[in-house]
């Protein structure tokens, strides 16, 4: 496993564009790979662990700043 983080920008979309990106984004990648979501909608909070979830990756870490939100998603 690498330590880069693959990082996608979905700032200024609306549900369900950024968990769209991520999974189109994840299907490639080999597993353990680490994706950042950024997101600003308030939906995401809700939308990414629930994908994360039903599709068996791991939310490794969630966290806001400036209405910035970001979620650490390892593929499984």
């Amino acid at each position: 496993m690498s330590d880069d983080i693959f990082e996608i920008d979905a700032i200024g979309l609306l549900c369900p564009l950024p968990v769209l990106r991520l999974r189109k984004r994840m299907q490639p990648l080999a597993v353990g790979t680490r994706i950042r979501l950024l997101a600003d909608d308030p939906a995401a909070i809700v939308d990414v662990p629930h994908f994360c979830s039903e599709n068996g990756h791991e939310l490794a870490a969630q966290s806001e700043a400036d209405g910035v939100l970001s979620f650490d998603v390892i593929k499984r």
